[in-house]
């Protein structure tokens, strides 16, 4: 359990996913930090960033009292371990806890990459077999909210949170691409369950300006199709 006198920071980067999910977890559980934004991941990362994460040099990382602890699944159960106020964000059965740890390694390790690797296809490239994956790991999790509303049944969870970058992340990179992968008629649990997520303040409040995020990526995109000229 956390002190009373502590000091919370965060260093993280504002697009970036996996430092949004701690921020969205601080927000959900009540916690006061200090945010430490990073301004150049690529070129410049902070003397804090190197310090605080030597080994892989990433956000995010979560600094409590003075100890990092890096890896944003590992913060996820950090916080929730620590900070008993608000809602937890793990059951306390241990079968139920595995199947939150496997459903966020899912999504983590296998749907994103599968989902990124689709939505960044370039237009000369056949892409129906990345879809195809893509949409595959969709349905496992259109599967698993039958009977839910939320992945952690009537209230938020972990796994709800790990899969924030479905609700917005990728919805976003549909509309820049223009490029349908998941949609009403196909995952209906899957876009409701992303709408009523994004409504809650707790999570809407804590993602990236939109507008500011299609111009990043846009530009991204942009460069990447100007060096392969």
């Amino acid at each position: 359990m956390a002190s009373t006198k502590e000091e919370v920071k965060l260093i993280g980067f504002w697009s970036s996913p996996y430092s949004r999910k701690v921020e969205i977890a601080l927000q959900l559980k009540g916690i006061k930090y200090q945010y430490l934004e990073e301004r150049d991941l690529k070129n410049n990362k902070s003397p804090e960033l190197l310090k605080y994460n030597p080994v892989h040099k990433k956000v995010p990382v979560l600094i409590h009292n003075g100890r990092p602890v890096v890896e944003s699944l590992v913060i996820l159960e950090y916080i929730d371990e620590t900070w008993t106020q608000g809602p937890a964000l793990l059951p306390k059965d241990p079968y139920e806890r595995a199947m939150v740890r496997f459903w966020c390694k899912f999504i983590d390790d296998k749907c994103s990459p599968a989902v990124r690797k689709y939505l960044t296809l370039g237009p000369e490239t056949d892409g129906e077999n990345a879809r195809a994956e893509a949409q595959e790991c969709l349905k496992f999790l259109e599967n698993e909210l039958k009977g839910k509303k939320y992945f952690g049944g009537q209230t938020i969870g972990m796994v709800d949170i790990v899969a924030i970058g479905v609700a917005f992340w990728q919805r976003t990179l549909q509309e820049i691409t223009e490029k349908e992968l998941m949609n009403k008629q196909d995952f209906p649990l899957l876009c409701a369950w992303a709408d009523e997520l994004l409504s809650c303040s707790a999570i809407g409040d804590n993602l990236p300006p939109k507008d500011k995020f299609i111009s990043l990526i846009r530009s991204r995109r942009e460069a990447a199709t100007a060096t392969t000229k």
